[in-house]
């Protein structure tokens, strides 16, 4: 298939015992450019939205593991097909299969938010959507042996700190794209990272984490960035004119992070893949093989990561009133031709800025009119059923403001946990 409902981290493959090894760097480059993307039409959409539990009579409170698990053993089906998982920290993500356009997308996704939502309710528990955990410090309670893993990697590569709350006290919207036509994948791929910061800059939504105003609009991105830009970092080339070599020269350069023998452990010194496929570096007493090649690709994190399709990874969590004219934008963006070649010309002067959108947002002029035409192009085509959305998102966007001034101004009148609380009760 040219896209599937991608694969959430705390669900992640295992390698598959006996399988044989690569000849080499050379043979993974092969590999992973030859699967990155698919050639197939445009149109298909999934969603990925993860949202921070909380109870809201306890607000610093985090649920346990067990805790949220007896609630998600409760759900009845989902009427839009969506899975359930667990993040590190107990946010709670829900992953659609992919359906033929962005609107289709938008409300199976809300139909199972809604489902979803009133379980928690039920159980006295609240979901926030929001980029960043406003309140509580970082902390794990998915049980899972890569998360303990993927800790110790952190520490050893002395981004603990960051690597914590990436895990536990991060949310986001993720959109699913076709790759497209080949012969459209240099543009497209282009576009999608030229987007990011003028779509952070739209979406931003944490200005908080742990408690603290840090500053930033979108905190998430700030965290983000504060993590190996050999793997988190964006993955196009100086010139991004062949996306799929991009990727994998940018996968045979990301350090190893974890290694299955079998239970998944940390790699504590700097190992690209590249070394442990030529066998210049033995890990597990071993060299790489397919299966650990493809366990390495789910370790990599960039805003956009091509697996067959194009996963867009740089949208703070959003609430109700703005994730679906938000996806529908970025979508259209993307797929409509002549929408997406005037937004390659309004996001041309702002495509690498990424800390300035996060930091300030729309507050940066250039920024701001990059927003401006973006939503233009995009509000007169919203179906009525996203109508109120639209408007919304175009009016803020005109008053140069996102949703963390709104969460921030909140925050500020009433304290960080009543702005919880109030988030955590809000269920419809």
């Amino acid at each position: 298939m040219a896209l599937a409902a991608a694969t959430p981290l705390s669900r992640a493959d295992e390698p598959r015992p006996g399988e044989a090894d690569l000849s080499g760097a050379a043979d993974a480059a092969d590999y992973i450019a030859a699967r990155c993307l698919s050639d197939a039409p445009l149109g298909r959409v999934g969603l990925e939205i993860e949202a921070h539990c909380f109870d809201p009579a306890d607000p610093l409170r985090r649920p346990g593991w067990s805790e949220i698990g007896a609630v998600l053993e409760s759900l009845p089906a989902l009427p839009g097909a969506s899975r359930v998982t667990v993040e590190p920290g107990g946010a709670v993500e829900l992953s659609s299969p992919p359906l033929k356009g962005a609107v289709a997308a938008i409300e199976a996704m809300a139909a199972d938010q809604t489902v979803l939502r009133s379980a928690f309710a039920e159980a006295g528990l609240g979901l926030v959507s929001l980029g960043a955990d406003p309140l509580r410090p970082a902390g794990r309670v998915n049980p899972g042996a890569r998360y303990a893993a993927m800790e110790q990697f952190f520490a050893a590569s002395h981004t603990g700190s960051a690597g914590a709350a990436m895990m536990t006290s991060t949310a986001s919207v993720q959109l699913n794209l076709d790759a497209g036509p080949r012969a459209g994948w240099v543009d497209r791929v282009r576009l999608a990272h030229a987007l990011g910061p003028t779509m952070v800059a739209i979406a931003a939504n944490s200005p908080l984490l742990g408690g603290e105003f840090s500053g930033w609009r979108s905190t998430r991105q700030r965290v983000w960035s504060r993590l190996d830009s050999a793997r988190c970092g964006p993955v196009l080339g100086l010139d991004g004119t062949d996306p799929a070599a991009d990727w994998a020269r940018y996968a045979l350069t990301a350090p190893v992070m974890l290694v299955h023998a079998p239970e998944a452990i940390s790699v504590s010194r700097f190992v690209p893949f590249a070394h442990w496929a030529d066998g210049r570096v033995m890990l597990g007493d071993r060299r790489a093989g397919i299966a650990d090649l493809d366990y390495h690709l789910t370790t990599l994190f960039p805003p956009v990561r091509p697996r067959g399709w194009l996963e867009i990874r740089y949208l703070d969590s959003l609430g109700d009133a703005l994730w679906p004219a938000v996806v529908f934008t970025l979508a259209t963006l993307l797929d409509d031709p002549v929408a997406a070649d005037a937004a390659a010309e309004a996001v041309g002067p702002v495509a690498t800025a990424w800390d300035v959108a996060a930091r300030i947002g729309l507050a940066d002029p250039r920024l701001h009119n990059a927003a401006l035409r973006c939503v233009g192009l995009v509000a007169d085509q919203a179906p009525a059923s996203l109508r109120d959305g639209m408007d919304h998102l175009v009016a803020m966007v005109e008053r140069a403001r996102c949703p963390a001034d709104d969460i921030a101004d909140e925050a500020g009148r009433t304290g960080v946990p009543a702005t919880v609380a109030r988030l955590a009760r809000r269920q419809s």
